[in-house]
């Protein structure tokens, strides 16, 4: 009981100390709308600001994918932790001591979670064995040397956490075994790898390390860069695990992303080093890809964070290949993307063209002269037109129309920047725009990914009937559940709700009650697990709250109850009160809980009238 009540006093105190708005904030951009901000939701496709945060109760909901709850929620969902994970990256952002936590028999399998957790241990133990390789006199000698050759300095090593792997088969196994960590483990995080015999042997040796972190600094895989030119593989990334997914991820965003939300843009390159090389010049808004090209994940990170994407790219003909492939992914969203290249400079990447006279001024104005990135469509189109006779300029046309389609541009892009691009490909062929527009039926939006079973109702939201108004008259104030009597409160039974998520709710609500506590909406948010349950209760008092403009809670709960009521005389199989003695029982201790409660008449306007007349009538 003590060890529940610490975990308890520590989820309360780093929730009063996590800012909703901060925490979201470092995530996505929230720009204020009134006395609440508003942003594009994570958790689903959005293309417009969906996702609302609301201060003063420090919840999140989302009014196009229903997501909702408090900031442990939203940091669980958005970094796929576990809620020890959550409290633990709360409690460094809030400056809180958290109790040591101790493992119950029950809490130790090893599922999901716990391989998560340890994965990221793993990742941690060889970050610091690179480091130390990279600072040893023998093994890290190659290393460095290439360090100084790069022109990287200290501080930048330091800043990204730069290392080294050995020249040998088994130094980070070794230094594992040393510890304890088991070879397993390595494998599962992609640092060691099995042969046939069942031995293990590391997966990078005799590398320059980069390692690579998610968004909030922690490390997730590496990358290397090779030390000796006859390996074959110039850079080697740690295969795909749990932590890791090559296409969402991008180098550097944890050191970046503060400066892409203050500029509002992103610039994109394709080396660690040039990241690192732009960084050290001043540049802080730059990421790299994972040796990947541009992927629709990586297009869903970027824009929640910024509304300008700048892709830097080679001037060679991969380089134009590569701008091409990523306005097809970036195509229909809902942010603008710029093509840079360096061609003419003499420089074959960014890292170089730093290291040249005035290289920060010319990448800057380079930056700065980038070009929109339909550009290279529209380029493609007229190049792809000359010479062409009254055939071949129909039928090129008629295929770039069905190309945009497909990307989207129907259904996925906003009308006015569709009708600018119905026009331009109307001058560059020389063809009224109605005959563009008419080539682009409006179709229908793409369906959205099924991840629930709708042919069976329970599991999808539940429906906001009555029971569930009742719940979020609960949600919005608490004092309520004191206004009730034991008859009226029997309404809450659980097992009169249909779906798992309200049914979860009730019992939430009732728990809380048993335990003398007001059922605020907060205190539900913290005693539930599953995330529907935590959405349905954002979602329901969100909408009890707006349908009763925040003032009329208790005459709505007043008409809820009476409605319930008259519902129930008419089920067959209604539960009789005479049947449910425990229920009844700790609902009576609801009178007790009347002082502890309250009725506070200032909170609910209205209130005081709405009790006489109650009392009156009855």
């Amino acid at each position: 009981m003590r060890e529940h009540t610490a975990q308890t006093d520590d989820r309360d105190r780093v929730r009063d100390a996590a800012d909703i708005v901060r925490i979201v904030g470092k995530h996505i951009t929230l720009k204020p709308r009134g006395r609440e901000f508003v942003g594009l939701c994570p958790f689903h496709d959005d293309h417009k600001p969906s996702m609302c945060v609301v201060p003063r109760k420090q919840i999140f909901h989302c009014f196009a994918c229903g997501a909702g709850g408090d900031v442990f929620t939203f940091v669980q969902k958005y970094h796929g932790m576990d809620f020890r994970e959550a409290i633990g990256y709360l409690a460094s952002e809030t400056g809180i001591t958290l109790t040591p936590w101790r493992p119950d028999d029950a809490d130790a399998p090893d599922g999901p979670a716990r391989t998560r957790s340890d994965l990221l241990g793993a990742t941690a133990l060889a970050t610091e064995f690179f480091r130390a390789i990279l600072r040893h006199a023998q093994h890290g000698r190659a290393a460095r040397d290439m360090i100084a050759a790069r022109g990287i300095t200290d501080a930048m090593v330091e800043r990204f956490a730069v290392g080294a792997a050995p020249d040998r088969w088994d130094g980070l196994l070794l230094a594992a075994r040393d510890k304890g960590i088991s070879a397993d483990l390595l494998v599962d995080a992609g640092l060691l790898k099995a042969r046939d015999d069942g031995s293990y042997y590391d997966t990078f040796r005799n590398r320059l390390i980069f390692p690579i972190h998610d968004q909030i600094g922690r490390v997730i895989a590496f990358g290397g860069r090779r030390l000796k030119d006859d390996d074959p593989a110039k850079y080697l990334n740690s295969p795909e695990t749990r932590l890791f997914d090559k296409s969402s991820t991008l180098f550097g965003l944890h050191l970046a992303s503060r400066a892409i939300q203050t500029q509002r843009s992103v610039v994109v390159v394709e080396g660690y080093t040039d990241v690192i090389a732009c960084h050290e010049a001043g540049l802080t808004n730059v990421v790299a890809t994972l040796g990947t090209a541009l992927t629709t994940g990586h297009a869903a990170t970027l824009r929640r964070l910024c509304d300008t994407i700048v892709l830097l790219f080679d001037g060679d003909d991969a380089g134009r290949a590569a701008a091409t492939r990523a306005v097809q992914v970036f195509f229909a969203q809902p942010i603008d993307v710029r093509i840079a290249t360096l061609a003419g400079t003499g420089s074959k990447d960014p890292d170089e063209l730093l290291k040249h006279e005035q290289g920060a001024q010319r990448l800057n104005d380079i930056i700065d002269g980038a070009h929109d990135a339909i550009r290279v469509l529209f380029d493609d189109l007229r190049s792809s037109m000359t010479g062409r006779g009254v055939s071949g300029r129909a039928r090129i046309t008629e295929e770039f129309v069905d190309q945009l389609v497909a990307l989207g541009v129907n259904t996925r892009m906003s009308p006015v920047r569709r009708r600018l691009i119905i026009r331009q490909i109307a001058d560059i062929t020389e063809t009224d725009w109605q005959s563009i527009a008419a080539m682009m039926p409006a179709g229908r939006k793409p369906a959205r990914t099924r991840t629930r079973d709708h042919d069976d109702p329970a599991q999808g939201p539940p429906e906001v009937g009555p029971r569930e108004h009742l719940i979020g008259c609960i949600l919005c104030e608490p004092a309520l559940l004191a206004s009730a009597t034991t008859d009226e409160l029997l309404l809450l039974d659980p097992e009169r709700f249909e779906h798992p998520t309200t049914r979860a709710l009730a019992a939430a609500i009732l728990g809380l009650q048993r335990d003398g506590r007001a059922p605020s909406l907060q205190a539900v948010l913290a005693r539930l697990d599953d995330d529907d349950a935590k959405s349905a209760a954002v979602a329901i008092a969100t909408r009890v709250e707006t349908e009763t403009e925040g003032r009329r809670v208790f005459e709505h709960f007043r008409a809820v109850l009476q409605r319930i009521a008259r519902d129930t005389t008419r089920e067959p199989n209604a539960p009789d009160a005479n049947d449910m003695p425990d229920l009844v029982a700790r609902l009576e201790r609801t009178r007790a809980a009347r002082e502890t409660f309250g009725v506070e008449t200032r909170a609910l306007p209205g209130v005081a009238r709405s009790t006489r007349e109650h009392g009156a009538s009855s």
